[in-house]
């Protein structure tokens, strides 16, 4: 939902040009899909529109099944040819395109598809892809058409969004403008110290780059991203710099593995692993865990600031599903719908990779377990973030925020906050509930299924240098 870096727009400026978004019922009623997505959707294509229109073209909406929509479409403008930027996403849209394909089939219609990331489609393994990543993120960058010229009779259709549902959460923006504004601010100031300061909640909504809704749902493309930030010069800014273009890296490479296996979407990267955790799901822990009632002041924290924000820092996020995946022993499915739905910059491919490798279900990746009390000393050592959302504890000195069930009575009589009854008593025991998840996990990680799994997946899926 961009003009600039857009390649199927830039081939399309020598002919007829008539620039197309889709509403698809089955994409906006689906488990993953939320009304902060539709409201970001709506600002972004409401600014598209307006910069089509300065260049003499304008944005056709529509809704429905894309293939009928594009039936209806070519009787109306027999087309030859579809122009469109290749996607990596949930099964949903991979389905859709399956079919949209077959029609182009049936009707002679050419499609041609252009990579945006680092993504490559029908990669025999991963040997040299980190060299073809780097070849496409030096590319040029390709300017915003000029002049773009309509079909006539457009103008018969109306340009009318799809109402959102209004939501009380106070997200960022969408659209181009809005992309590039941020882009701007994190490459000339709040960037500085992003290496240092991306840990935090404290810190990170600020130092962070704030980027990612606006990559997900293409407001600016990740070529220009890691362009712009090689021209910070600036020699203290290079240890922040090196590492915010790793992460851009890695954005591709998490995409690769649900290109390369779109099942990892439903299933284990890892079969030794099925079975592991999806026949003891606790519904009362996950509902707790949802709304942020877990008795450990950090996670709810986190998950009531995501709730408000639809926005959460990497460790944050990974501390999130580690505590389900170890602590709860919820299989991670039902909770990656959750967090999807949440996260404003729901990516599938990076999604679903990080909640398997969160929950130790990769057969490759070292098994994380976060300690919530561990990691609110160290990223929130004043209890500021906890105060913040967990307003319950707000009176209590920050030496009891990490651990308020260990606050004496009188301590908590004299700054009136009960635990247990204002704010809960941990739902689990974690010391127990981590020896029992440690245990489960490395059993299964010692068999020899395990391990020659671990060997596939690695050949399959795992990083390389080159």
């Amino acid at each position: 939902m961009r003009v600039d870096d857009h390649a199927p727009l830039a081939l399309s400026a020598d002919d007829l040009c008539l620039p197309v978004y889709v509403f698809e019922p089955a994409v906006m009623q689906a488990h993953d899909f939320d009304a902060s997505h539709q409201r970001f959707i709506n600002q972004s294509l409401l600014e598209l529109d307006a910069a089509l229109r300065q260049r003499g073209a304008q944005l056709l909406l529509l809704s429905g099944n894309v293939p009928e929509v594009f039936e209806k479409l070519h009787e109306a403008f027999p087309f030859s040819r579809i122009v469109s930027h290749e996607e990596t996403g949930n099964a949903i849209t991979y389905k859709r395109d399956l079919a949209l394909k077959e029609w182009t089939r049936r009707k002679g219609v050419e499609w041609l598809e252009y990579a945006q990331t680092g993504v490559v489609r029908r990669l025999k393994n991963r040997d040299h892809w980190a060299g073809k990543w780097l070849e496409r993120m030096t590319k040029p960058i390709i300017e915003a058409p000029p002049r773009l010229v309509l079909p006539p009779h457009i103008g018969d259709f109306s340009f009318s969004l799809m109402p959102h549902v209004v939501s009380d959460k106070v997200t960022q923006p969408g659209g181009e403008s809005k992309a590039k504004e941020t882009l701007a601010s994190f490459l000339s100031s709040r960037g500085r110290n992003y290496q240092k300061e991306m840990s935090s909640p404290v810190t990170a909504e600020a130092s962070c780059s704030r980027l990612s809704p606006y990559i997900t749902w293409g407001n600016i493309s990740l070529k220009r991203v890691y362009q712009a930030s090689r021209q910070v010069k600036r020699a203290d800014w290079q240890p922040s710099m090196r590492s915010f273009q790793s992460r851009l890296w890695w954005h591709c490479h998490f995409m690769q593995k649900l290109e390369d296996e779109p099942e990892i979407e439903f299933h284990n990267f890892s079969r030794a692993y099925d079975g592991l955790r999806e026949d003891e799901f606790n519904s009362v822990y996950f509902q707790a865990w949802c709304e942020g009632m877990t008795g450990y002041p950090f996670v709810d924290a986190c998950m009531r600031a995501l709730h408000q924000t639809s926005w959460l820092n990497f460790r944050m996020r990974a501390m999130l599903v580690s505590f389900a995946a170890y602590h709860l022993w919820l299989h991670w499915k039902p909770c990656a719908d959750f967090l999807a739905r949440h996260f404003l910059d729901y990516e599938p491919g990076i999604h679903y990779s990080q909640f398997q490798m969160q929950s130790g279900v990769t057969g490759i990746n070292t098994v994380r377990i976060y300690s919530p009390a561990k990691q609110a000393t160290e990223q929130d050592p004043q209890g500021h973030f906890i105060r913040q959302y967990v307003p319950e504890l707000a009176n209590l000195p920050a030496q009891y925020l990490a651990r308020p069930e260990l606050t004496p009575p009188l301590v908590q009589q004299l700054y009136g906050v009960r635990i247990g009854v204002d704010y809960p008593e941990p739902i689990v025991d974690e010391k127990v509930a981590l020896n029992r998840a440690k245990e489960r996990i490395f059993t299964v990680r010692k068999t020899a299924f395990a391990m020659a799994e671990a060997d596939r997946v690695q050949a399959k899926h795992g990083s390389r240098r080159t």
